[in-house]
């Protein structure tokens, strides 16, 4: 059963696991864990999603109770309009203090949708919450470290790009860990040996939108998932 975080005629707003799909797609057929028919199944009545989150992504995901609010709701999610949404992330390396991150993102591959452009412009802003280091030993040209360097950060998109916020951390050379396609496969590995899980580290954290109906403004909050407790053994 999915956490609710929100709901009323209108909108049914989940606290979505990691590890599960929006929705069933052909890319993951070996896939069972969907939270668009499980949500469905669990209030008995239809739900539109308003925007996606990664199969490995946690954290609050909305979805609309009607075809209409879905794509009143969508538009806002793409444009960033009157939406405020805050994730946190684990990355590699040790960002700065805070910056913004203004980097316009190609069409992905799979996305089929005609009537976007070819390269959108996309903005996120960050901020490094801590940082600490890994008993990691790593290299780069004609250099060794003993540890690795990683840093938890907070994530504001101001826009709503596919993988933006993956996109952009590997963009400014501090990939998220656990990004299977942003990220650094090594790594990846040696962190969930480390730390005994394997898991994208991302979640999206709280969210603010008007009411698509009422115009009420919604604070919606997802508590950091337990694991990321983990991170206190190196902080």
């Amino acid at each position: 059963m999915l956490d609710l975080l929100y709901r009323d005629e209108h909108l049914a707003i989940v606290n979505k696991p990691a590890g599960w799909l929006v929705h069933r797609t052909p890319l993951d057929k070996g896939e069972t864990r969907f939270v668009l028919q499980t949500l469905r199944d669990q209030i008995g009545q239809h739900v539109w999603p308003v925007h996606r989150l990664d199969k490995g992504t946690s954290g609050v995901l909305v979805f609309a109770l009607s075809a209409e609010v879905a794509r009143t709701l969508g538009q806002a999610f793409e444009s960033g309009d009157g939406l405020q949404k805050t994730y946190r992330a684990v990355v590699r390396g040790w960002p700065a203090d805070e910056g913004l991150i203004d980097h316009p993102l190609k069409r992905m591959p799979d996305d089929m949708r005609t009537e976007r452009m070819e390269v959108q412009p996309a903005q996120s802003r960050f901020a490094t919450l801590r940082r600490f280091e890994l008993p990691l030993p790593h290299s780069q040209p004609q250099q060794g470290f003993a540890s690795t360097r990683c840093a938890e950060v907070a994530l504001q998109p101001l826009t709503g790009r596919r993988h933006q916020l993956r996109r952009h951390m590997k963009h400014i050379a501090h990939p998220i860990i656990g990004d299977a396609t942003h990220g650094k496969g090594p790594l990846n590995r040696a962190v969930a040996d480390l730390i005994g899980l394997q898991r994208l580290w991302l979640h999206a954290q709280s969210l603010e939108l008007p009411h698509p109906v009422s115009g009420q403004r919604l604070q919606l909050v997802s508590p950091l998932p337990s694991e990321w407790g983990l991170w206190d053994l190196f902080s």
